[in-house]
């Protein structure tokens, strides 16, 4: 057995149904004991989002802590991702993606408020929360282990691949397929070949990396409350623009998709197996793409400038909404709407990953030459991957932080060496990296959705608290 085989047998089994069942199990439980607090109380969250609290501790605004997190979660998992999904379960894995981000709502929702309320704030007013610290405040100091076993997987997939490795080779990848298809402009180095607009591309990006990420919590923020809504509207808008050009075909897709929700081999024809397939495809894509359970928003959430617990968790479950059921929902009706997940190439060999993306936005957007399309498709993919290069940053900062006990010169080392994994990541093969990073990625949510279950009557108790202040305020104000 190769290690690219062992990689992705662990891979499979890390993310295979148990743990699927296990994170749509927590969402539904969650739901019920909180009576649908993601459908009730969303107008809410949206207010809380923009609307900062007077005199609270934080390093940032609830919408910058959103930002950082959304920063990570909308990636090329919002692109590529979904794509792959379709692929590989037809258009019924959208319907699915939507239900695993209906309940994954509710346990981001839990995530945010607990990292909150258990976060630790020194006299630098400098935060660190996140599920570490609501497993060893909140469950208690005999479960330190279990948090340090999430902080070392947290610092595995934001270093090894997620945060750096992956997310350079889909910004290199994009700007060489736009600018240079035919690969004509190559130079050879360590034996092997490369093409130089890529490694333009690479090196490029590590520059911008190095001078934000240098920079703190801080300046992350002010760069992500900057690019993460231009880069949110300018696709949304995009693929709105792509939905209204082909309106007629709209009711058919949705059909479609429901269809194939259920009975998928009726409406693919046989390209996808099982009932069974099309559901796992859907739900791991829709996890991989807004995290929830995975216990990666939540160190985000910490940091926000807030005093009520319950006001950070309803930010923080719009980051889901947004994330997947407003972004990836645009991805997939592009392209089931257009017909191009069933796409084939020149040599008549199905389509995969962003190439099924481009095909429905050169479709789609028939009224415009396929560079434009193609360019835009770049920009959107390009700013994704960059966002999430930062947001996995923090992430992995703090869980080094939590490892080492604080040490400053230990997280400014490890700067500059997740600059370097940047930097490097244009010269190595993504295939392996994506396994190892999938791998850290769901180890983190065993240790996540435990304290999640232990704490849940906390979560209950702290939001039923604050909706009670929350209306007995509202109607003093209108008195």
């Amino acid at each position: 057995m190769t290690f690219e085989q062992l990689i992705n047998t662990v891979n499979d089994w890390v993310w295979g149904v148990p743990l699927i069942v296990l994170i749509l199990a927590v969402g539904l439980y969650l739901t019920i004991r909180l009576k649908l607090l993601q459908i009730v109380h969303l107008p809410k969250a949206f207010k809380f989002m923009v609307k900062d609290e007077d005199d609270a501790k934080g390093e940032v605004s609830s919408f910058g802590a959103l930002c950082i997190a959304l920063s990570a979660t909308i990636g090329t998992g919002n692109i590529v991702g979904v794509a792959t999904a379709i692929y590989a379960g037809g258009s019924g894995a959208l319907f699915w993606m939507l239900v695993a981000a209906f309940l994954g709502m509710a346990t981001k929702y839990a995530e945010g408020l607990l990292a909150v309320k258990y976060r630790t704030v020194d006299k630098d007013n400098h935060v660190l929360g996140g599920p570490f610290y609501y497993i060893e405040n909140g469950m208690g100091k005999r479960w330190k282990w279990l948090a340090r076993l999430f902080a070392f997987f947290g610092v595995g997939a934001g270093l090894l691949g997620i945060g750096t490795i992956t997310q350079i080779n889909g910004i290199t990848d994009a700007v060489q397929s736009f600018a240079d298809p035919d690969k004509q402009y190559m130079v050879t180095l360590f034996g092997h070949s490369y093409s130089v607009v890529a490694l333009i591309a690479g090196l490029f990006v590590t520059v911008l990396t190095a001078l934000v990420i240098i920079g703190g919590i801080k300046r992350i923020a002010k760069v992500s409350e900057v690019l993460v809504p231009f880069m949110a509207i300018l696709y949304v808008a995009t693929c709105l623009v792509l939905l209204f050009s082909n309106l007629s075909e709209l009711p058919g897709a949705i059909v479609e998709i429901v269809a194939g929700a259920f009975n998928p081999s009726a409406v693919t024809g046989g390209l996808v197996g099982s009932l069974l397939v099309v559901v796992q495809k859907g739900v791991a894509r829709g996890i991989f793409s807004n995290e929830s359970g995975l216990g990666s928003a939540p160190i985000a959430a910490a940091a926000a400038r807030t005093k009520e617990p319950v006001r950070q968790g309803l930010v923080s479950m719009t980051g889901t909404f947004l994330d997947t059921i407003v972004i990836c929902t645009m991805t997939g009706l592009s392209i089931v709407l257009t017909d191009a997940w069933r796409g084939v190439d020149a040599q008549g060999v199905r389509l995969e990953g962003v190439n099924i993306t481009n095909k429905a936005f050169d479709d789609g957007l028939f009224f415009l030459p396929g560079s434009v399309s193609s360019f835009i498709l770049m920009i959107c993919l390009s700013f994704f991957a960059f966002t999430t290069i930062l947001g996995w940053n923090y992430y992995s900062e703090r869980c080094l932080e939590y490892l080492c006990g604080r040490k400053k010169w230990i997280v400014q080392i490890f700067r500059w060496v997740y600059i370097a994994a940047v930097f490097i990541g244009p010269y190595l093969t993504a295939a392996a990296v994506w396994g190892i990073a999938d791998i850290f990625n769901g180890m983190m949510a065993f240790p996540n959705l435990i304290a999640l279950i232990a704490l849940s009557g906390v979560v209950v108790k702290e939001t039923k608290s604050f909706i009670s202040r929350y209306k007995r305020k509202v109607e003093e104000t209108h008195e």
